[in-house]
């Protein structure tokens, strides 16, 4: 299946584009149905998109196209079906979500599968019903899937290129509509990416739905039912990861004695002797020489002389559930969401502080943005300064920490919504609003600018440009001539020092967008992509930019070179780096941390900033940051040394968090994800 990215505040597809992230799925039409079907894509209460699928004979041709956030896919497709559902050929032509082009097509002849996608050309001898998974299809591939499945014995296929896919059935519901009242019944598609994507069909197993927690592709007429389907897509998915919690989650009675670890001790960057750390409840008890004798009734686990971390802070989430298990595994223990969908936030961060599902600590941004035709759909939409004001304060009767304010937002009314922020104990962090600089929001109010493009883009750009679009990432192909040593841009850095004004840089969002190529190997992949399902694999070797037109390719990769370059300065400057995402963690967070070795950091000061220096920052070093005794049990076991190599964070055995213990060789195949390294050996009480 598909995942498009539509709606967090600079998400790409990918791993997480499950984060700032709004991911969603769709499905293919009947071939039982002839004429036409046409659906709406219905994100934050609204109708951003339509996919309509016209069938004559065992040919369905479709019409996609969605646009949120001023940016969105438009694929066409022609599609050809056999008696049994299966593809006999598929032609899907169109840009994704970031204008990257599309040339994919499959066909079967006899017992020959040949296709072309953006990883190259393939064929295969075929055996057995197959079913080809298209790389870069509307979301609509589903219902092809779906239906092909309910034909076998067993809802079970192989895969082309790879992998197998099954279907597992769930219950059945009542929906009204313009067209009347209908029976669908829930299915699950599981094989193909990191999640089951759901999807409805009716009774004529046509799709009805496709939906998730955040967004929903339903039918035409029956745009009522698109709340009551996402609260119970949202529940759906909740029960998944309770099952898995259940299944992974490690509470050990009494207390637990780590044995023979060295720690990443912040106040000297550096690594300790080997010790012993044990944890009682949620908290570190001791940290103790390592001869000293057991206590009746301990659980021991063997370290094997690895080295403790404590949880690193991603300080650029859009999270979701699957992402907060996988940050988990990944050694993240708190996460900064930077906007989401307020109720959807608060359930999840309830069953997480209940203990209910597994995840990360959360600290919560208010999410405000300006309404335009460009609008971003969380958290909370504003068309006057007194609005914006009143969002500010509502977020502050909720105890959120800081206040995010987007593309949209009027600048003229950040000064204000700034007093107010900080008044209320809050601080300001965002975007560049359209039609603004840097300069004008560090001196309207802003505590922190949100992407490295978005603080840099005001030199490159003329006033009257806009940036709600595309334009913002596009643009960045102006940056290779820019002169650091300029005065407007020495002017900025400046205003940045003497205000101590803090810089979300999101690099690995930006070396994606700029160094993906059709084909290739993601270079901040390069380390893992082989674990993945086929179907992340495949979108991970897709360009997310257009660089077709000549000179684009050099300007984009001379581009990065360039951010690069800027945020080194900022560094040098003494400027507060946070360290964040916006692609939904766990491993292209282990990959953030290493792109700032490029821009002159060591790997202990990294260490030293993704751990205490964060949670000194969100006011939370009394309690986490580091591992002391009273502290919260929070941090992660690794084999090697990361100081000398900062990579050995990506090989992880353990992980504890409020006391739970999580070992991510249990946790990744419940994702379809091939585990990295063994846990280590645990002796029960």
């Amino acid at each position: 299946m598909k995942k498009i990215v539509l709606t967090s505040s600079f998400s790409l597809p990918s791993l997480a584009l499950f984060s700032l992230l709004s991911l969603v799925s769709f499905s293919l039409p009947s071939l039982a149905l002839a004429d036409t079907l046409t659906y709406v894509f219905i994100t934050g209460d609204k109708n951003v998109g339509h996919l309509i699928a016209e069938t004559k004979g065992n040919q369905t041709t479709i019409d996609f196209d969605v646009k949120n956030n001023g940016r969105g896919p438009t694929i066409a497709e022609t599609i050809n079906l056999d008696a049994a559902g299966l593809p006999t050929e598929w032609t899907v032509k169109g840009t994704t979500t970031f204008g990257s082009k599309v040339a994919e097509h499959f066909i079967r002849k006899g017992a020959r599968g040949d296709w072309v996608d953006s990883t190259g050309q393939g064929h295969s001898t075929i055996h057995v019903p197959t079913l080809y998974l298209a790389q870069s299809a509307s979301p609509w591939a589903n219902g092809i899937y779906a239906r092909a499945l309910l034909k076998t014995a067993d809802r079970q296929l192989p895969a082309l290129p790879g992998g197998a896919l099954r279907l597992e059935k769930g219950e059945t519901l009542n929906v009204k509509g313009d067209a009347g009242p209908l029976q669908v019944t829930r299915y699950d598609l599981i094989g193909i990416n990191l999640e089951p994507e759901i999807v409805l069909l009716d009774a004529e197993n046509n799709l009805f739905a496709d939906v998730d927690s955040r967004s929903v592709l339903v039918r035409a007429g029956y745009e009522g039912e698109q709340k009551r389907l996402r609260d119970l897509a949202a529940a759906w998915e909740s029960q998944r990861f309770v099952n898995i919690e259940h299944e992974v989650a490690h509470r050990y009675p009494g207390p637990i004695r780590i044995r023979n670890v060295r720690l990443f001790d912040p106040k000297t960057s550096a690594l300790t002797q080997p010790v012993a750390v044990l944890v009682q409840g949620k908290v570190i008890a001791a940290v103790e020489p390592l001869d000293s004798p057991a206590t009746p009734g301990e659980t021991s686990i063997d370290g094997a002389g690895g080295t403790l971390i404590a949880g690193l802070y991603e300080m650029h989430s859009h999270l979701g559930q699957s992402e907060a298990l996988l940050d988990v595994a990944a050694g993240i223990t708190t996460v900064r969401d930077m906007g989401n969908d307020n109720a959807v936030l608060d359930r999840l961060v309830d069953q997480i502080d209940s203990g209910v599902i597994g995840g990360p600590h959360v600290i919560r941004s208010g999410f405000i943005e300006g309404k335009s035709p460009f609008s971003a759909n969380n958290g909370i939409l504003v068309d006057s300064e007194e609005k914006a004001v009143e969002a500010v304060r509502w977020y502050g009767a909720r105890n959120y920490w800081q206040i995010k304010s987007y593309n949209s937002m009027n600048p003229a009314w950040v000064p204000a919504m700034a007093k107010e922020a900080h008044l209320l104990g809050m601080r300001l962090a965002g975007h560049i609003p359209a039609f603004s600089n840097a300069d004008a929001m560090i001196l309207a109010g802003y505590d922190e600018i949100t992407h490295i493009n978005q603080f840099s883009l005001g030199w490159v750009i003329q006033p009257g440009e806009d940036t709600r679009t595309l334009f913002r990432l596009t643009a960045l192909k102006r940056l290779p001539g820019l002169d650091l040593q300029s005065p407007k841009v020495q002017h900025t850095v400046e205003l940045m020092v003497e205000r101590k004004i803090a810089i979300d840089p999101t690099l690995g969002i930006h070396e994606q967008l700029t160094q993906r190529r059709d084909g290739q190997v993601p270079p901040g992949a390069v380390d893992y992509i082989d674990h993945m399902p086929i179907g992340w694999r495949r979108d991970a070797m897709k360009a997310l930019a257009d660089t077709s037109a000549p000179g684009d390719d050099q300007a984009y990769r001379q581009a990065f070179d360039k951010l690069v370059a800027v945020v080194r300065m900022l560094h040098d400057r003494g400027i507060f780096i946070v360290f964040g995402t916006d692609t939904g963690g766990s491993f292209t967070y282990h990959r953030e941390l290493e792109l700032y070795q490029l821009a002159g950091m060591t790997p202990a000061e990294i260490l030293k900033r993704a751990t205490f220096d964060s949670a000194h920052y969100v006011g939370q070093d009394q309690r986490m940051g580091s591992i002391e005794k009273g502290k919260l049990a929070d941090f992660f076991l690794i084999p090697g040394d990361p100081i000398k190599n900062l990579k050995a964070i990506k090989t992880i055995s353990m992980v504890v968090k409020d006391g739970i213990f999580y070992y991510p060789s249990e946790v990744y195949p419940k994702f379809g994800i091939q585990p990295f390294t063994p846990p280590p050996k645990v002796t029960p009480q």
